[in-house]
This record gives structure tokens, C-alpha cells and sequence, in this order.
């Protein structure tokens, strides 16, 4: 089955170039899916949809990368999942089809230069960190994350690699602040612990 998935960053734009480009490459309009979203979002309910209804032998269609993937660790990460699941991917506009050695060849590079650009972000921080302990500075105003650091704290998230405490301890920050940074739709809240003098049942 050919399953499409389009994409438009805000309600008011139109989604026909992509939708004509998708029924041309054989997609059913039925089987065409449309979310209007930021790339920078991490919950699109539609693609969601879409990666839970793709079966092996399948492939989805994109007229560009950018639809699909708001990051290139995302988007390796996304085609990693397709390629374990045997659903192939097909991008339109630029010529990439996970069913050609090309086409894998592609993401093979792409692959490369994810996990090049998240050692360099890991290695960016760790020396900042260290920086920092050498001259001393402790306390003062709750640090923040860089732009980088925020997009990899939410890649190790989605992914499921680290949980917040271990990404926190990664780039020396209170959860409190990864948490700030990662995408509220896609963070489950955790439960409080009980304090230790606090009787059972009590409210």
C-alpha cells in the first residue's frame, strides 16, 4: 500500500502542491494524511496516524524531507524505524527511494552525519562544562540549554535512550530545566514520590 504524508506549518497555507504531487505518485487521496504543524513540533498527530497504520511492503510518500522530519537526527531516526519495519520511503521531489541502493545509500550518509552532529554537541557541552567547574562558577541563574542541546535533549527523549534525569545529568541542569525544553505533548508527567514520613493512605 502507498500511504502519503503531507505537511503545512500553519493552517493558512495551502496544502495542494503536495497533495496533487502525491495523488500523481499513485497515492490514494484516501490514503493522503495532512497535519499543519511547525517542523519544530514533535507531535503531529497525523504522521503518528500514519507510522502506526504503515505494515511491512509498505511505503510512505513525501514530496520533501522537510515535510517529514524537522531534524536531520529525526529523520534518521524516523527512517531507521521504517527500514526495521520493511516499509520503504519514497521523497518525491528529490529523488530518494529506500527501495533503490541509492536511495539507501543516501540515508546511509545522512546516518553519518546525524551521529557526527550529536558526538559534536556532546563533546560541545562536556567542554563547556568543564570550563565552567575550572573557573568556578557554581549557582547564580538557573542554567538554560542552547539551541543544539535542546533539539538532542528531545532526540534522547523520543527515542527513548535516556530518561530525563540521565539527559539532565548529561548537560549538568536540573530535570526541571530538560523539562522545560522538551515538548509538552510528548512528555508524560511523573508522579510524585511519596516523602518517606508520610503514612500510608494518608491524603
Amino acid at each position: 500500500m502507498l500511504i502519503g504524508y503531507a505537511r503545512v506549518s500553519t493552517a493558512d497555507q495551502n496544502p495542494d502542491h503536495q497533495i496533487d504531487a502525491l495523488l500523481r505518485a499513485g497515492v490514494e487521496r484516501d490514503n493522503i494524511h495532512l497535519d499543519a504543524a511547525s517542523g519544530a513540533k514533535a507531535s503531529r498527530p497525523n504522521l503518528d496516524l500514519v507510522l502506526r497504520l504503515l505494515r511491512e511492503g509498505d511505503t510512505l510518500k513525501v514530496t520533501r524531507l522537510d515535510r517529514l522530519s524537522r531534524s536531520v537526527l529525526h529523520l534518521v531516526t524516523l527512517g531507521a524505524e521504517l527500514r526495521e519495519r520493511g516499509v520503504g520511503l519514497h521523497v518525491i521531489e528529490q529523488g530518494i527511494d529506500t527501495a533503490t541502493m541509492e536511495g539507501r545509500a543516501m540515508f546511509g550518509m545522512l546516518s553519518v552525519l546525524a551521529e557526527l552532529q550529536r558526538e559534536l554537541i556532546v563533546a560541545n557541552t562536556n567542554d563547556g562544562l568543564a570550563a565552567a567547574r575550572a573557573r568556578g562558577r557554581v549557582g547564580g541563574r538557573r542554567p538554560r540549554l542552547t539551541a543544539d542541546q535542546a533539539a538532542l535533549a528531545q532526540q534522547l527523549y523520543d527515542e527513548r535512550d535516556k530518561t530525563v534525569q540521565q539527559i539532565a545529568d548529561l548537560f549538568g541542569v536540573p530535570r526541571s530545566t530538560v523539562y522545560g525544553h522538551l515538548t509538552t505533548e510528548t512528555v508524560p508527567r511523573q508522579p510524585k514520590k511519596p516523602r518517606p514520613d508520610t503514612p500510608a493512605g494518608a491524603a
